[in-house]
Parts: C-alpha cells; sequence; structure tokens
C-alpha cells in the first residue's frame, strides 16, 4: 500500500474529520521537498485544528504564504530552487507569520542562521510529532505583531 500524498490537499476537513473535534479554524503553509515528511507534517497540523497547504519548493512557498497568510509555516533548509534560509527571509519581508524550520542540518551555527534568517523555532530531523505539535502550540499562544 502506497502512502497517501498529502501535498496538494488545500481544502478543509470534512463534516466526519470536524465531527471528532479537529474544526479548522486556521491555515498553516509546509514548504518540503520530501514527499512522505511533507505528508507527516501536514498530518501533524491537520489533527492540531490547521487548513493545510503545501509547496514543495521555497519559491513556491513564499508565494503560497503570501496568498494565504497562514498562522504557521514549517520549512526546511535543503530544497531546490531558494534555500530555507532565503525562503524566511523572504517570508519575513512581507509577514510575522510564525515559521519553523524542521531540517537535517544539526550543527549549531545552522540553526543560528536559520534563527538570523527569521525562523521563531528550529527542529531536527528525525522529529517525533508530538513534539511538533507541542512546539506549535507554544508558540501560536504567544501573539505576534502585525
Amino acid at each position: 500500500m502506497r502512502p497517501l500524498d498529502w501535498a496538494d490537499r488545500t481544502h478543509p476537513p470534512n463534516a466526519a474529520e470536524s465531527e471528532r473535534g479537529n474544526a479548522v479554524t486556521q491555515s498553516a503553509v509546509v514548504i518540503e521537498d520530501e514527499a512522505d515528511i511533507r505528508s507527516l507534517i501536514s498530518l501533524v497540523l491537520e489533527s492540531a485544528g490547521y487548513a493545510v497547504h503545501a509547496a514543495d519548493n521555497g519559491l513556491d512557498g513564499v508565494e503560497l504564504v503570501r496568498r494565504v497568510s497562514p498562522e504557521v509555516v514549517t520549512l526546511d533548509i535543503s530544497m531546490p530552487g531558494i534555500d530555507g534560509y532565503e525562503t524566511a527571509r523572504r517570508i519575513r519581508r512581507f509577514s510575522a507569520t510564525h515559521i519553523i524550520m524542521i531540517t537535517a542540518f544539526v550543527q549549531e551555527s545552522d540553526a543560528q542562521e536559520g534563527l538570523d534568517a527569521g525562523a521563531d523555532e528550529y527542529l531536527r530531523k528525525p522529529f517525533r510529532p508530538r513534539e511538533l505539535r507541542a512546539r506549535i502550540e507554544a508558540l501560536t499562544t504567544t501573539r505576534r505583531p502585525e
């Protein structure tokens, strides 16, 4: 059985999902070039009640953030086109959204560069879905200036 690809899922949950208590009130953008990881992050965000929009590269991700104005953005560093650092810098030019970098880069200097580029959090792969959800909840309880 092939895993589901949730990359193009940009609609709110259906009635059955809403009945389970997952009513969508906010949106999130996932910018990740690996389909399996993009699907996992999308599932975590959907289970937290977000309508998820996804892009597989930084350029498309920036435009998606501009169009959707999400509460949360997750992004990888190593992607085709522009990397995650440049993606975060471009998003910061027009948005105060919460940015979480999720990456396999493990050096402290990588984390610092991500934070300097505009990320609010830096999570290393492999990550635990519960940890991602906890970090998202912690970030979104703090109101950002517009």
